[in-house]
């Protein structure tokens, strides 16, 4: 299928309109202040968090679309304890296809940059940062 790296996230988010990039030791993108696609902060019990640019963290909208990408595709698709109860799924970018990556990395832009009334509660980045934060202590 392919393979892709955090080159070509980086590539793909920066060429959206209105993307931020966010100084990190791996890469993270918002649109209006929400992210929308970061390095995933891997937690290892009794360790410090690694940042796996490897792995993205990508926003899905709601639990309905988390769910059918677990289920549909768990090659490409997994997730962890502490992203429970979030519209956030972790991409494994060796096994994903460029145009694969630029439609999932476009869709979650999209419904961040989206100003129209969610479909469903979406988290705001300070809720998303306190979530991650206190998993990791």
């Amino acid at each position: 299928m392919g393979g892709v790296d955090a080159s070509d996230v980086c590539r793909i988010a920066l060429s959206l309109p209105g993307v931020e990039e966010i100084d990190s030791d791996g890469f993270d993108f918002r649109v209006k202040g929400k992210g929308f696609v970061w390095s995933y902060p891997e937690r290892r019990p009794g360790q410090r968090r690694v940042i796996r640019t490897d792995i993205a963290v990508l926003y899905v909208g709601d639990e309905a679309e988390k769910q059918a990408l677990l289920l549909g595709e768990p090659a490409l698709f997994f997730t962890a304890p502490e992203y429970d109860g979030w519209p956030l799924v972790l991409l494994r970018l060796g096994e994903v296809g460029a145009g694969r990556l630029e439609e999932l990395v476009t869709d979650a832009w999209r419904m961040r940059a989206d100003s129209g009334s969610p479909p469903a509660r979406r988290p705001d980045d300070q809720e998303l940062l306190y979530l991650l934060w206190s998993k990791s202590s």
